[in-house]
């Protein structure tokens, strides 16, 4: 869902009922929808800079990798798919992999 106006619990309630997910991007054209709700999650990093070797700062890599602790933990747990796409995909992968060393 690329357009603010899917944000409303109206949408989240409709893709519920037919056992959708939105995307949660981290995006500055794009909102981020997450559905505390759903059975999984799915993330969209799509912020990435070649000038970071990992195209995201180790900060920024440590408040997903919190959030996606959160997902998978807690009361409710669920699979959590990250993906990094972004205009930095030469760093997608290093991004990917230092995210999975901090969670481990």
């Amino acid at each position: 869902m690329r357009h603010a106006s899917f944000a409303t619990p109206a949408f989240l309630a409709l893709a519920r009922r037919y056992g959708c997910v939105p995307v949660c991007t981290d995006s500055e054209k794009f909102p981020a929808i997450a559905d505390a709700q759903a059975g999984f999650a799915y993330l969209r990093l799509m912020r990435g800079q070649a000038d970071v070797s990992t195209g995201y700062t180790p900060e920024a890599i440590a408040r997903w990798a919190e959030g996606v602790r959160a997902w998978t933990g807690g009361a409710r747990p669920r699979d959590v798919f990250v993906y990094f796409i972004n205009g930095a995909k030469e760093r997608a992968p290093a991004g990917a992999m230092e995210l999975l060393r901090q969670l481990a």
